[in-house]
């Protein structure tokens, strides 16, 4: 186990670590591009507003996962716009109260000015059409143009329907604005203050109806155009105002918004590439931590960085602990085997001497073949600890050029020698196959693959062991096929485990260490390949790949 830096190019997690933000620019030259980030930006946005809607929404109902910084910024503009509309409708409400108080008191004043009523004696004297044509009101100083005027007499004849041209002109109304303020003036019963929408523009009027069945009604009203426009302007500025607020409120809040996050974009690449991190084969190094700035516990993000140091202060430490472990049980394990042989081979050298120069009786013969067996059993499993031993210390092997082809057709033909009650095929190429390995270690991996397909399977299944080429993958490829009873589904996933027995799974009579599957997943590993077991009742597969870059090298 070895300590991991970032940027070690010999670790087995050499693949990039995950950008956290990524983007080609280069879409942005070309109209599609600039399309196609709008479009982005929207589904970016929406589903940040939909986050926001409804916090427990799952990444399908939002159709994007937010970042924080986008649900920020999306929270930072819809705020102000909020503040902006608010504020827009109060000043509007206002303004438009104002605006028309004052057009109130205009058309007070103007009636007053055409209207002019006389008091004799206290009483309230009528103004009829004629008056208003013999004083000529409308002219009066201070009228502003548009200014209208009309007369409805007893019998309920317009008699006149005028307005104040720009240039100082009295002008005629159309006949539709005659009838329309005539039917006012007539139909009304009060004096009263209205607006009205007139082909001559919409004005505010004020109607003094007949006092009696005999006397005229007038009509004054003054336009209202100076009024909606101004409300109209106002309209349009603080819209193209709060829009502007709003997106510079949104690209100066993702700028700092941005600046605020890089700390935290920190402290997650560091956790991004501890989780790349194969800690089976790897302790962490003391460089692969929260930068001091970004750990400091007095801050939101600082108190997250310094309990990620934390916590990988203690996983290195129980990984240390691990490897010292790993270490002493594994050289524990090679003495023991080493020890145990010397005491083995004296046990099988007197049982040799016993049989060759005593009588034995036959159920002494019996007892001492079936110490002979055990010892030799004994010696297998030490054989195979100390393998697997020497291969966890990481021992080289011995390399050079192996034919594959030459090597598999050997073992094949020994194991039909010593098993025949198996039938064995084999299926290899005419050509050689050639790869850099340790041929003894390559042979064990072989003998031990189709002696597991021997030991484990009934007499007479067929057993194919087959060597070819991926081309692709650039790899050897060897495989040993029989149709037996195949292995249980629960026990597949172990199969590679030490001490691991597929007696009860699949039929056999041969006793087994429960390491030589093991021992060749370690041998294949340590030459850069790979294996894997597939079964099932009537199939069973196991493959082994091996790199043929170091054989053209």
């Amino acid at each position: 186990m070895s300590a991991y830096t970032p940027g070690d190019s010999g670790s087995l997690d050499a693949e990039p670590t995950r950008r956290l933000r990524t983007g080609d620019t280069r879409d942005g030259r070309t109209g599609l591009g600039r399309i196609a980030s709008m479009k982005h930006l929207y589904i970016r946005f929406r589903a940040a507003w939909r986050s926001m809607k409804n916090p427990d929404a799952s990444p399908e109902e939002m159709g994007y996962v937010p970042h924080l910084r986008s649900r920020l910024i999306a929270i930072l503009v819809v705020a102000l716009g909020v503040a902006c509309l608010i504020i827009g409708l109060s000043t509007y409400v206002t303004l438009q109260n104002s605006l028309y108080q004052q057009a109130e008191s205009n058309l007070k004043e103007t009636s007053h000015r055409v209207v002019q009523p006389t008091s004799l004696n206290g009483k309230q004297e009528e103004v009829d059409c004629d008056d208003l044509k013999k004083d000529k009101s409308i002219f009066a100083p201070g009228q502003a143009s548009g200014t209208l005027i009309t007369c409805v007499d007893s019998g309920g004849s317009v008699e006149i329907a005028s307005k104040l041209g720009s240039d100082g002109t009295i002008q005629s109304l159309s006949a539709n604005d005659q009838v329309t303020l005539g039917t006012l003036a007539l139909n009304s019963t009060k004096s009263e203050e209205r607006e009205v929408k007139l082909e001559a523009g919409t004005y505010l009027i004020q109607i003094t109806p007949k006092a009696s069945s005999d006397s005229d009604a007038q009509v004054v009203g003054i336009p209202l155009h100076n009024v909606q426009q101004t409300l109209t302007i106002f309209v349009i500025v603080v819209s193209i105002g709060s829009i502007a607020v709003m997106v510079g409120a949104g690209v100066a809040g993702s700028y700092i918004i941005r600046r605020t996050m890089k700390p935290l974009e920190r402290v997650s690449a560091v956790a991004t590439d501890v989780a790349h991190l194969d800690l089976e084969e790897h302790t962490i190094s003391s460089a692969v931590r929260v930068e001091p700035r970004d750990s400091d516990p007095r801050t939101e993000v600082g108190a997250v960085g310094y309990a990620l140091n934390q916590l990988l202060d203690n996983v290195n430490s129980a990984l240390e602990v691990r490897e010292r472990t790993e270490h002493q049980i594994r050289a524990f394990i090679a003495d023991a085997s080493h020890e145990l042989r010397t005491p083995l081979a004296a046990i099988k050298g007197y049982s040799d001497m016993l049989r060759w120069t005593e009588p034995l009786s036959d159920s002494g013969q019996s007892s001492l073949a079936r110490i002979d067996s055990q010892t030799e059993r004994m010696s297998r499993l030490v054989e195979d600890l100390l393998t697997l031993a020497r291969l966890d210390e990481g021992r080289e092997p011995k390399l050079e050029t192996v034919d594959l082809t030459e090597l598999l057709v050997e073992c094949t033909s020994d194991m039909q020698a010593a098993a025949r009650t198996h039938v064995w095929h084999l299926d290899v190429p005419h050509e050689p196959v050639e790869v850099v390995a340790d041929r003894s270690q390559m042979q064990r991996v072989i003998l031990n693959l189709l002696s597991n397909a021997r030991k484990h399977t009934d007499e007479g299944t067929r057993v194919i062991a087959g060597l070819s080429v991926d081309h692709t993958r650039r790899e050897a490829v060897i495989s040993v096929v029989d149709n037996g009873p195949g292995i249980a589904p629960d026990f597949l996933p172990k199969i590679f485990d030490r001490f691991t027995r597929a007696d009860k799974a699949r039929s056999g009579s041969d006793g087994t260490t429960g390491l030589g599957l093991a021992i060749v997943q370690a041998i294949v590993q340590a030459h850069g390949g790979s294996i894997q077991a597939q079964s099932q009742p009537g199939h069973t597969v196991f493959t082994v790949r091996l790199p043929l870059e170091s054989a053209e090298s």
